[in-house]
């Protein structure tokens, strides 16, 4: 799970005014699309079930939950001010923030750790016994080796170089 190099640099670029909003960073997709591309940004905070209820500043009360709109809106507002004035990107560009949402992507390793034993769907850049897609339950996370290993059907298991990942996301179930 390698980012480009231009996604790296909007990466760390963006990252201190998202943590300035009290929030994480979960991860960017930057999609070029001709005259008018794309810079989609995925916020996160951690769910703590035993807060006490928060005012935030629209009066509403937060308990303790992950993402809400009010967050989305601090961070474009925070994010768009920066692009301003350092203009990384050519053109015109549409903004977005979001919270990962139930089949969250994953744009790092370490980020997979938390969801073993769920479903995910992974795009492999080379074939790994003649497949590059793949759904399959998420067995283990090597941060060490950088490495994945999943369930496919028929309890066959198989290794995954972390960088020979294009793209993986959790698969929502109920």
């Amino acid at each position: 799970m390698k980012l480009s190099n231009k996604t790296q640099a909007l990466q760390d670029l963006i990252a201190p005014a998202v943590q300035a909003c009290n929030v994480d960073l979960w991860g960017i997709e930057f999609i070029p699309q001709g005259k008018r591309s794309l810079l989609r940004i995925y916020i996160d905070k951690a769910v703590d079930e035993s807060a006490e209820p928060v005012m935030n500043e629209d009066g509403e009360a937060e308990l303790g939950r992950g993402i809400g709109v009010q967050d989305c809106v601090r961070v474009t507002q925070q994010v768009g001010a920066m692009l301003d004035v350092h203009d990384p990107i050519s053109g015109e560009y549409a903004l977005e923030v979001s919270s990962p949402g139930w089949d969250r992507p994953f744009f790092q390793l370490e980020q997979m750790s938390g969801y073993t034993g769920q479903q995910v769907a992974l795009r492999l850049i080379s074939a790994v016994e003649n497949r590059r897609k793949f759904q399959a339950k998420l067995i283990a996370v090597d941060l060490e080796n950088e490495m994945i290993q999943v369930e496919v059907e028929n309890q066959h298991v198989l290794d995954i170089d972390s960088h020979n990942i294009d793209k993986a996301h959790l698969i929502y179930q109920d």
